[in-house]
C-alpha cells in the first residue's frame, strides 16, 4: 500500500469521525441550552430532555459503530448502545420516583458509558490518532458519575441543571476531538504533498 493510499484511507475514516464528533457536540450544546431555559422552568420538558439524552447516545453509538465495521467489530460501542438504551428506560421509571432517583440513574450511566468511551478511544487511537480528548472525556465521565451518585443520596433536591454541565463537558470534548482530527488531517495532507 502506498503512502498516498494510506493517507487517503485515514482521511476518509477521519472525515466520518469529524462529522460524528461535530454532530455530537452540536446536539449537546442544544440540549444544554434547552435544559437551562425550557427544562429549568417546565418539568414536562425537563423529563423529555432527560429521556432524550441517553436515547440519543444509544442511537449515536449505533450509527458510529455501523459506519466503522458494525457492532461485532466495535464491542465497546455495542455495549454502550445497550447501556444507554437501558438507561433511557431506567430514567423513564426513575422520573416517577423523583429527581434523586433520576440523578442516581444518570450517575450509574455516566460511569459505565464513560468507561466504554475511554475504551473506544484507546482502541481507535491506533487507527485514527487524536483520541486523547475522548479518553479524557471518558475518564471524567466516570468521575462525574460517582459525583452524581453521591449527590443522589443528599438532601438537596437535584434538577436538570445539575446534569446539564455534564452534557456541556461532553460537548467540549467532542468539539476538541473534531478540531484535533481536522488539524491532523491538514498536517497529513501537507506531509503527503511535500513528499509527492
Amino acid at each position: 500500500m502506498t503512502n498516498s493510499t494510506t493517507t487517503s484511507a485515514a482521511s476518509q475514516g477521519n472525515h466520518w469521525l469529524k462529522t460524528y464528533y461535530f454532530g455530537r457536540a452540536a446536539f449537546s450544546v442544544v440540549w444544554v441550552a434547552a435544559a437551562f431555559t425550557l427544562g429549568k422552568s417546565t418539568p414536562a420538558i425537563a423529563a423529555l430532555l432527560l429521556l432524550v439524552y441517553p436515547a440519543w447516545d444509544a442511537a449515536a453509538n449505533f450509527v458510529d459503530a455501523q459506519r466503522n465495521g458494525g457492532l461485532q467489530r466495535n464491542r465497546t460501542q455495542a455495549l454502550n448502545l445497550v447501556v444507554s438504551t437501558v438507561t433511557a428506560a431506567a430514567v423513564a421509571i426513575a422520573l416517577g420516583l423523583g429527581m434523586h432517583a433520576v440523578l442516581g440513574v444518570f450517575g450509574a450511566w455516566a460511569m459505565l458509558a464513560g468507561a466504554l468511551q475511554l475504551a473506544t478511544g484507546v482502541r481507535r487511537w491506533k487507527s485514527y490518532g487524536a483520541q486523547w480528548a475522548m479518553i479524557l472525556s471518558g475518564a471524567q465521565s466516570v468521575l462525574a458519575g460517582a459525583f452524581f451518585i453521591k449527590q443522589a443520596s443528599g438532601a438537596a433536591l437535584p434538577g436538570i441543571t445539575d446534569i446539564a454541565p455534564y452534557a456541556g463537558f461532553g460537548a467540549f470534548y467532542f468539539l476538541v476531538s473534531a478540531l484535533w482530527l481536522t488539524v491532523s488531517d491538514l498536517r497529513r495532507r501537507q506531509a503527503a504533498t511535500s513528499q509527492a
